[in-house]
């Protein structure tokens, strides 16, 4: 079966764009061909700085004929009716419709016989559509045109089966149309020459022989075997960077690994800024020596051959890197001759929030909230508070102006320097952590009260000035800093009540305006349990558990909460907790429509003297026992024995239900058992809301 190949060639695309890019153009060209009935047997997309291209295999030379019928009135109905139908169908008489016996009675059916197209056609009207539709983030008009692309297109293949389809787009303006065609060109300097294809394979091949590798993955595990050769044969390793390795892949058609030198005059400035100013600016691979230190030498990635192998490049991007670490070593020479401390006034000058005061403000409520929070988890108090008075003060140095990304590092660095205590230096430069799931969590106490105070502070501050989170829009990105704070409380399994630091952190704030205090932290711990159930599902823990835990209200200690949860998992999965759940759903079900139908309810104690068969005696003993068995076990936080003791209801409870009629002629006995009916409700929720437990 025919083969489609669509190729639009360009000027360079921008790196960040080129991956989603080739996923649009695969869904848009293959939602089309689906809403025109045409099937496929393969697609796949690519990406190039240059060009972006799709196949299609196995597509039919045809669309399939269609039959469509509509149903009409019956027969014999109104003539309004009729008119409207045929209206509606778009026939003008009767005569051209059938007569069906559907079973209840004879209608009339319109039926519509649609040819087929030639596959070409269809294709032909597509792509435009596609190009029309293409959601770049960015888009730009050129010379007298009025359609929008990525950047200035030159051509475009669109062959079907081997032969060009008779197609154009249509530029707008005076830039008049691309007619559809069958030429490419290869490598800009390398082989700049246009050049006709056949087909994919063909295409394929010829931009190899044209210095382009068109497959994104294979450029991108080219550049990564050949920069760790070069590290290898310089008896050094490659340091590790996804995120460089992935926007490099999109700079390059042909790509050259090349290793260069660091002036070692610059090898006293932190390597963070060393590497963030060679990856920001130059596109630069760093280097690491075997104790993993960063070594002086340097991967850039060119996209040519030269006959001299590279070494004018090298010099080149050497003499380059040279002026660029000149600025940073002059920046890290100016910046330690300024204690942390003497710039800590400086803070004022910078707005955190025009509501919520200075950054200075919110260092001196930080230094409270550490102090507290570090008490409360036995970390060294007067180090947390240490540590939250030059945790911002890094931001007005030079460094951290000309980088940004190395805010805390660099506070780190300058601490130590100047003699502070080393968890008082790490503490600055942990208390943004964690940025997000993959970054690691501190661990140290110090750290970990100055991470939680600057978090809890802001997550404070604009809730109470109800800039919250609405939909996709995060602004202040208040979801990680949620995240962040469930992390660093399980994962140092860190015994505190949300409710009372919620509360402790609006007391440190003084500006006006704000929402009181019991209403913004009701509204974080609704906010912390959405968070906490996407922490948890990456667990495979259950969001309907979470909800049924959060349920009882009053439950802010998350290592308590989870392990709770835990617990309730294991629980509902065993054949006794899932059984269990039934029964009490069949009870609240039915103590819900009866108390609904009498007008009252019947949450009042059993009367045991009621209680006349021996399954509803046993019943009632069992929740008695459950009762008491569970609240010491609740108090000892042993969730799994508190399950323990639920689960041997279940005889009892199936048994009642097996033995027991409830809605009894006798309105004491009536009541009676409903009221046990409650009492079955009342002990299970007393661990969680098991009316909030899916199945």
């Amino acid at each position: 079966m025919p083969e489609l190949l669509i190729e639009f060639f360009s000027e360079e695309i921008p790196a960040r764009m080129q991956a989603r890019a080739a996923d649009d153009l695969k869904r848009l060209v293959t939602e089309k061909l689906a809403a025109n009935g045409l099937s496929f047997e393969a697609a796949e997309a690519h990406s190039t700085p240059r060009r972006l291209a799709l196949v299609i295999d196995g597509l039919p030379e045809r669309t399939a004929d269609v039959r469509e019928e509509k149903k009409g009135p019956r027969v014999g109905s109104p003539e309004q009716a009729v008119v409207g139908f045929l209206k509606s169908a778009g026939l003008t008489s009767l005569d051209q419709c059938e007569q069906r016996d559907t079973g209840k009675g004879v209608f009339y059916f319109a039926v519509a016989e649609k040819k087929g197209r030639a596959t070409a056609e269809v294709l032909a009207e597509i792509i435009p559509a596609v190009m029309g539709d293409f959601p770049w983030p960015k888009s730009m008009r050129w010379g007298t045109g009025t359609v929008r692309w990525v950047r200035p297109l030159h051509s475009i293949i669109a062959l079907f089966g081997g032969a060009v389809l008779e197609g154009s787009f249509d530029l707008g303006g005076a830039q008049g149309k691309l007619v559809f065609g069958n030429s490419t060109r290869g490598h800009r300097f390398l082989s700049p020459d246009a050049f006709t294809v056949e087909n994919f394979a063909d295409y394929k091949a010829k931009l190899r022989a044209a210095h382009v590798v068109l497959d994104r993955a294979e450029r991108k595990a080219k550049i990564k075997a050949d920069a760790e050769a070069l590290a290898a044969r310089e008896g050094l390793t490659l340091s590790p960077d996804d995120g460089l390795l992935e926007e490099v892949t999109g700079l390059v058609e042909w790509p050259v690994a090349l290793v260069g030198t660091i002036d070692e005059k610059f090898m006293d400035v932190p390597s963070e800024v060393l590497i963030t100013s060679m990856r920001t600016h130059q596109k630069y691979f760093a280097l690491l020596d075997q104790s993993g230190k960063m070594a002086p030498r340097f991967v850039v990635v060119a996209n040519t051959v030269t006959a001299d192998g590279g070494k004018a490049i090298v010099a080149g991007n050497e003499r380059v890197l040279r002026a660029r670490l000149s600025d940073a070593k002059f920046f890290w020479d100016q910046d330690r001759k300024t204690k942390l401390e003497d710039r800590v006034s400086k803070l004022g000058a910078i707005t955190f929030h025009a509501k919520l005061g200075t950054v200075a403000e919110k260092v001196t409520r930080v230094q409270v909230l550490a102090a507290e929070i570090a008490r409360a988890i036995g970390a060294d108090a007067d180090a947390a508070t240490r540590a939250a008075l030059l945790s911002k003060a890094d931001l007005v140095t030079e460094v951290v102006g000309e980088f940004p990304e190395v805010q805390g590092i660099m506070g780190r660095y300058y601490a130590l320097g100047e003699g502070e205590n080393p968890a008082v230096a790490e503490a600055i430069a942990e208390h943004y952590k964690p940025l997000g799931p993959s970054d690691s969590c501190p661990t140290a106490p110090v750290s970990v009260a100055v991470a939680l105070a600057d978090k809890l502070d802001t997550l404070v501050g604009f809730f109470a000035i109800d800039e919250k989170p609405t939909g996709s829009k995060d602004p202040y990105a208040l979801r990680r800093a949620a995240l962040g704070i469930i992390r660093l409380i399980l994962e140092n399994g860190l015994r505190l009540s949300l409710q009372d630091v919620f509360k402790a952190a609006h007391g440190a704030y003084t500006v006006g305006g704000f929402a009181a205090a019991d209403g913004v932290a009701a509204d974080l711990m609704a906010f912390f349990a959405d968070r906490l159930k996407v922490t948890l599902r990456d667990q495979g823990v259950r969001h309907d558990l979470v909800d049924a835990v959060f349920a009882l209200g009053g439950e802010d200690d998350l290592v308590r909460l989870l392990a709770r949860v835990k617990a309730l998992q294991t629980f509902v999965g065993s054949e006794e907790g899932a059984n269990l759940l039934a029964a009490y759903k069949r009870a609240s079900n039915i103590v819900r429509i009866e108390e609904k139908k009498d007008g009252k309810a019947y949450d009042q104690p059993v009367d045991p003297g009621l209680l006349t068969l021996a399954e509803e005696k046993d019943l009632y003993g069992a929740l008695s026992g459950a009762g008491e068995t569970a609240q010491p076990l609740l108090a000892k936080e042993d969730f799994t024995g508190t399950m323990a003791a639920l689960a041997r209801l279940r005889g009892p409870v199936d048994a009642f239900f097996d033995k027991v009629t409830v809605n009894a002629e006798q309105a004491d006995l009536r009541a009676n058992r409903l009221r046990l009916l409650s009492q079955i409700r009342a002990t299970l929720n007393a661990v969680a809301d098991f009316s909030r437990i899916e199945g």
